[in-house]
């Protein structure tokens, strides 16, 4: 049995990461240990990342192009959050993992924010820059010197 994680769509890879830090801080004694629990900062940041991803996927809604990683591309969107970064939607996941570490303010939670962000980083965004490349050419490479992977 071959599974691989590109076939799982990020937010399921998040959600899992979010039980297992649940789990994690519930069932050990971590939760007496609060490494930085901040909620209104947490909050904040939450809301700021869920903004940023909504704009993200409003642009790729109004241009028509599949959201999935695996899915074809069929427009390179590089107007809106996408002049900053090219990775809104997973930066803005990404936001609220951390919120909910910084609500939390335990270790599980910081740990599975931190794992989330390489295998996005690692896994899916070079899976994405290569098919982006593939498809769009010199259009693609030109936007990918232009803008930062994150910010």
């Amino acid at each position: 049995m071959n599974i691989r994680i590109i076939e799982y769509r990020p937010p399921q890879i998040a959600q899992l990461f979010v039980l297992a830090a649940a789990l994690l801080h519930w069932a050990t004694p971590m939760k007496e240990l609060h490494l930085y629990s901040r909620p209104v900062a947490g909050g904040i940041l939450g809301t700021v990342g869920f903004a940023v991803m909504m704009w993200a996927w409003w642009l790729f809604r109004k241009s028509d192009t599949a959201i999935c990683p695996t899915a074809k591309t069929e427009h390179l969107i590089t107007t809106g959050v996408y002049r900053h970064t090219r990775n809104p939607m997973y930066l803005g996941v990404i936001s609220m993992l951390l919120a909910l570490a910084i609500c939390v303010g335990t270790l599980p939670f910081y740990i599975a924010a931190a794992v989330y962000f390489v295998v996005i980083n690692h896994v899916f965004c070079p899976y994405e820059e290569n098919k982006l490349a593939g498809a769009f050419g010199e259009s693609y490479l030109s936007y990918k010197r232009r803008v930062r992977r994150w910010l």
